[in-house]
């Protein structure tokens, strides 16, 4: 198992990263087709037919969303910087070996499409099922 980190600077708050991060509209708009929350779990449906229920582990509003995601363990901490945005550190634990090289690229175009959708209120998916991932495409 391997542990994946990685860190991000946002122009928006902590509050409203959290409270992006913690509705379905706001995770909509930058990690799948739809994430929607009923009873503390998450149904992640994915534009490649892809669906994961990623039950929540823990939450601290403006500072900690925590996630079981695809049988690993996912935390996203947010500190206020200095210009009063966020650092975004994601830390995904328990990544499966034959999965690192894919995931550790994938958390990269989420993050990406995380501070275009936030700090420019730009999605940069492409939408498009015959172009996904799996298909070599990085706009997803």
């Amino acid at each position: 198992m391997r542990t994946i980190e990685w860190k991000l600077s946002l122009k928006t708050s902590p509050e409203e990263v959290y409270a992006f991060i913690n509705s379905d509209e706001g995770r909509a708009n930058f990690w799948a087709e739809s994430a929607v929350e009923k009873d503390l779990f998450i149904n992640f449906q994915f534009i490649n037919g892809w669906e994961y229920q990623s039950k929540i582990l823990q939450r601290i509003p403006g500072k900690l969303f925590q996630i079981d995601y695809f049988n690993s363990e996912v935390t996203f901490n947010l500190t206020k910087n200095s210009h009063g945005g966020t650092d975004f550190h994601l830390v995904n634990k328990r990544v499966a070996q034959d999965q690192f090289l894919d995931v550790l690229p994938g958390w990269v175009s989420v993050l990406m499409n995380l501070k275009a959708a936030l700090d420019f209120k730009l999605d940069l998916r492409n939408h498009n099922a015959s172009k996904t991932w799996d298909h070599g495409y990085v706009d997803v």
